[in-house]
């Protein structure tokens, strides 16, 4: 795998490094002892597929707070997403930053996501299938979320929203003095 530092501290592109031959191709998609040696959070107690029918469909953004942080590590196995991730540790140099990417079955790229980032996604083509492995179970009561066009981050999206849940359009608005709880 070939890690790639984002400009956010403890956030990577992942990308395959395969092995190819007459058949194809063969590429490490996860390992845990190479996430370990970039400082990395390899656990996983979930692995979760989100389906979306629509070009245009946002999910996110969403976080967990203590004491049921997790990160998460992102791919779209079909169709293409526009994946942003924004830094919530307000001790961060990069606190309410943002970095957008495209994942999509053609790069077959990944984003590892730390603990207190946001994280969210855009459809960029229908169909598309986006696969998360995350380090914690699930915690309904420490979910939090921001709109997708909450100012605090700023974040252009590629295309105009098609379709975003009732649940991530009645996040309030993100206040940046504040620690995320």
């Amino acid at each position: 795998m070939i890690f790639t530092p984002t400009p956010l501290a403890g956030a990577f592109m992942v990308e395959l490094d395969p092995h190819r031959d007459e058949r194809g191709f063969m590429a490490r998609a996860f390992c845990a002892r190479e996430f370990e040696e970039h400082g990395l959070e390899p656990a996983t107690a979930q692995c979760n597929l989100s389906f979306n029918h629509r070009a245009g469909t946002i999910r996110g953004m969403h976080y967990q707070i203590a004491p049921a942080t997790e990160t998460k590590f992102v791919r779209c196995v079909r169709g293409a997403v526009y994946d942003v991730i924004v830094d919530l540790r307000p001790d961060s140099p990069t606190y309410l930053h943002h970095v957008g990417v495209e994942l999509s079955q053609e790069n077959r790229a990944a984003l590892f996501v730390p603990a207190m980032f946001a994280h969210g996604y855009q459809t960029l083509v229908d169909d598309s299938e986006v696969l998360y492995q995350v380090s914690a179970f699930y915690a309904p009561a420490h979910e939090r979320g921001a709109r997708f066009d909450d100012p605090a981050f700023g974040i252009e999206w590629p295309l105009a929203p098609s379709l975003v849940s009732p649940k991530d359009l009645g996040w309030v608005p993100f206040e940046p003095q504040r620690a995320p709880q």
